[in-house]
Formats: C-alpha cells, structure tokens, sequence
C-alpha cells in the first residue's frame, strides 16, 4: 500500500515549511535531446532535495506532446514526487476517470486540474476540443473519487464499493487581469473551486509584488484555508516577446517591465542573470508575505540557475520589504480589489470601490429573469400551466413542433444550439455552449485578456465578463461565488430543455448545493 502522506503534503501541511514545486514542460516526442534534458535536470533536482515535487504539464500551449505520466512515471522512480497537471481539453469524462485509475495504480496522486490551452493546429488542421467537464467539475469528480466507500456507478457491478484514491488536488487563479470584470470573476471561481475540493492553489505567472499580495489578502478575508503557492517564472527573451505580444493566454509582461528586460538583454550573457535575480527577489518577497511555497519555472533552465535562484532568494529574505519596488510591474490602469497602501506600495485592507450602474428599467436580462420566474420557478404565476402544457404536448405528435418552437426563440434570443441542458438562468442568460470557446460553467478559463476571449481576441467577449457586467447593476455578481453547476447531460442533445427541465432530467435535477443567495436589489 502506497504512501498516501506524502512528502509534498506533509511540507504543504506544515507553516514552518515553504515548499517547493518546479514546472517541466515535455515537448514532442519521447527520445528527443529535450525529453533526455528534462529528465537530467529532474535527476539533478531530486537528489538536491530542496523543491518537493516536479509538476509536470500535459500539452501546454495547446500543441501535442509527451504525456506527463509517461515522464512521471519515470521521475517518480528517481525518488522525486511528480505533480501531473490534468487539463480539461482533450478529454471526456470517462476518458479522465480511466486514466486516473491508471495514475492511482502508478501512485502519481498529486494534480494541477487546469482548463487547458485551447488546441492548436495539428494533424490535417485542428483537432476538436473537448472540454467535457470544466475544471469544477473535475474537482467534483475527484472528490467522490476521494470518499471511501462511494462508488462513481452504482449500477456498475464491477465497481468497488470501497474504492477510495488519496488524490492531492491542485489548481490556478490568476490576479494579473486588467478588468474589475475578469478579475472578480477569478476569485469568485477560486471559491468554487475550493468548495469543489481543492487541496492547494498555484497563482498564474506575474511580475506584480501588489497583485501577489492582493490574492493572499482575499483568500484570507474569504477564508480560503487552503495552501498558496506563488508562480516565480523565468522566461527567455523568445517568451518574454510571446508574452508581451499577448501569444501566450493569461500570460502577460508590462510594458516596463519588458523594457527593462530589453535593456538588461544587452549584457553578454543577453541579460539571463539579471532574469535569474530577479525570480529571486521575487522568492523572497513571497516568503516574507507568508504564502506557503512557489511555483519555479521557465525555459531551458538548468541545475546551476535553479540553485543560483534559490541560494540568492536564502540570501534576500531578511530583506524582502526593501526587495517591493523592484517587483512592481503592474499592467496599466489594472484594477485592483484593494485600495492601494502608498507607505508600503501594497494593498490596505478596504475594498476598492466598484462604481454600479444603475440597473435599467428593462433589458435582456431583465425580461429573461422575468419570463424564468413566472414560467420556471415553482411558485411562478404560470408555472403550473406550462409545466402540463410541455409535458402532455411532449406526449402526443406536436412534440417535434414544440421542440421546434423552443430552439427558434432560444436561437434567436441567446444563440441556443439545443442542448437540451439549458443553464441559461444560472449563468446570466447567456449560453455556454455558443458563447464560451471552452463550454465551461463554473467561472472563466484565465486565458482572457481585457475581456476578451482567450481564442477570439478582439472578436468576441468573455462570457464571464459579460456576465458579470449583467448582474452587477442589480448587486447579484457574488452570486458566482458559490454553488455548483454538473456537466452537460449529452444524452438530452437535440430535445426540449423545457420538458427535461419540467420532468427533472436536467442540470436541475443534480444540484448539489444549497441556492445561491437572494438578490441585494429585486429584479422585476
């Protein structure tokens, strides 16, 4: 029987104990010279012992590449725990649980469950993404898979009753985003997720010592107990000019910072070890705010920079408020959720006012909410009356009609593709399914960038973004903080959401919270 406490939990575990975690990035294939680089540098690391675990990515940018198991497998016999990322993209929801059957067997227990990069161009043009379950959802499942003694199939004979895999759940915020809208939004999933299951919590990459302040600052205040690791990424000038340039989602330099960097770039080493001291300082300063570990990473590193970064970070920490203003890169005109504290060039306690429009007398939201609650809600005017309408029509030769009947107005309306799941009241009204690149249902991918969408740039809106925008005027955004909203029932596509809603074959039937809370504001 296998280990369940494992080094990394027990160093996450412990306050004493910052812990350490490095990010490896497998290319395409499996005997190239980077694939035998990689694993040279995971042996390196492993018999150093100061980083407890080697996070391993699968696909990162959306491009095919070695499997992490395949790769985790092999570290983890070196002695070296592997953290396997677990992205949303490529796979559905029996896809991702026969593999963790397989990880359970080969005791790689520690996850990063991510949205994923969106798939880029490959075999004949571009594969068709998946995104069966959100990252929600996954952690959902992880959690029943966690819990003796409940089993994922109950009509499922061969299933164990007594089933239970140890895995260790990790997941991603960002707060490096330039809108109130996207970053709100943010936060609000990372509560989502923390009541889904998750174990511990890897900040995006930033260069931005408020920001990093600012996350700890909320998960505190929110009572998010879990352990937070800061990002401290590394990156070559290649990636610093992808980044810059937006190519890389979620991913972003100011311009000040990228300027600094093309300046340092003129050294003779083309300004590497100015890249390393400052990942070092950054170490530093997230030591002295109190997070409990970082995230290292970037390309091409090796042994000897991974040491020269933590020797110097060891040297700098006594010294880590002085470290602030070297690490104040922020993206113009970002918003922050906290006022700023110009003694320390961090954040205060108070909330940054968010100015609310006032709502309008009617809009598309409001009509929508109107006609939900008249007609869908169970103490609704007309709620009985369509109920029996829709179920005795479904039962006789106008049920093609009124399916019929549904799609054109919902097409019309919110660009329905009829699912047959309808979650349009729980999301603001608008539809995941045509609006949503990645189909996810509990809170933003962080792939977005000034509200736009990660995969459409400058064409189409973040649904989150928009969302947001509907519902604060009427002072129900928080509403996204909470609650839990189940997978695509793929077995109702092309059928009347309204008859699976009134006979309670949908999402509704599966809620697993308590509702959301009442509107601050009444709608009409």
């Amino acid at each position: 029987m296998a280990d369940h406490n494992t080094k990394l939990r027990r160093s996450l575990k412990n306050p004493d104990e910052f812990t350490l975690t490095f990010e490896l990035v497998p290319g395409r294939g499996g005997r190239t010279q980077e694939t035998n680089r990689i694993v040279n540098l995971a042996k390196n690391i492993a018999a150093d012992g100061r980083i407890q675990a080697l996070s391993i990515t699968e696909n990162a940018g959306g491009q095919p590449a070695l499997s992490p198991e395949t790769l985790g497998t092999e570290i983890l016999a070196m002695g070296s725990e592997v953290i396997i990322h677990l992205s949303c993209k490529d796979k559905n929801r029996n896809q991702m649980e026969s593999l963790l059957f397989g990880w359970d067997r080969h005791n790689l227990h520690n996850l990063l469950v991510i949205a994923g990069d969106y798939p880029k161009e490959g075999y004949h043009g571009y594969p068709k993404p998946v995104f069966d379950l959100d990252t929600v959802q996954v952690l959902d499942m992880l959690s029943l898979m966690n819990k003796k003694g409940e089993a994922f199939l109950d009509n499922d004979e061969n299933s164990d009753k007594e089933m239970s895999i140890p895995f260790f759940k990790g997941v991603v915020v960002t707060p490096f985003k330039l809108l109130e809208s996207e970053l709100v939004m943010q936060y609000y999933k990372l509560n989502r997720k923390v009541a889904a299951g998750a174990d511990f919590v890897i900040t995006q990459l930033g260069y931005d010592a408020r920001k990093f302040h600012e996350l700890l600052q909320y998960m505190k205040e929110n009572r998010l107990t879990i352990p937070l690791l800061g990002n401290v990424f590394i990156p070559s000038l290649k990636v610093v000019d992808l980044m810059h340039e937006g190519k890389l989602p979620g991913c972003l330099i100011p311009d000040s910072l990228y300027d600094q960097i093309q300046w340092e770039a003129r050294a003779a080493d083309k300004g590497k070890k100015a890249r390393l001291v400052r990942a070092a300082k950054l170490l530093a300063v997230l030591k002295g705010f109190g997070y409990d570990g970082a995230h290292l990473g970037g390309p091409a590193l090796t042994f000897e920079d991974v040491d020269f970064v933590l020797s110097q970070a060891d040297q700098m920490t006594s010294d880590w408020k002085n470290l602030i203003p070297d690490l104040s890169f922020n993206l113009p005109k970002a918003f922050h959720y906290y006022e700023k504290d110009h003694e320390t060039g961090l954040n205060t306690p108070r909330q940054t006012f968010r100015k609310r429009k006032k709502a309008p007398w009617i809009s598309a939201y409001s009509f929508s909410h109107w006609v939900h609650k008249v007609a869908f809600e169970p103490q609704g005017r007309f709620y009985d009356f369509c109920k029996n309408v829709c179920l005795r029509l479904d039962e006789t030769k106008l049920r093609g009609p009124l399916s019929t009947f549904e799609y054109i107005n919902k097409a019309t309306l919110f660009g329905c593709l009829n699912c047959g799941d309808c979650t349009l009241a729980k999301l603001a009204f608008l539809c995941p399914q045509s609006r949503c690149a990645k189909y996810l249902l509990n809170g933003p991918c962080g792939g977005s960038h000034n509200g736009w969408c990660e995969v459409y740039p400058g064409r189409k809106r973040c649904m989150y973004v928009l969302a947001y925008d509907r519902l604060k005027p009427y002072g129900i955004e928080e509403n996204f903080k909470f609650g839990f909203i189940p997978p695509r029932n793929w077995s109702l596509n092309n059928t009347s959401s309204w008859v699976n809603f009134y006979r309670g074959s949908d999402n509704c039937a599966y809620q697993k919270v308590k509702p959301t809370p009442a509107p601050k504001n009444k709608l009409p």
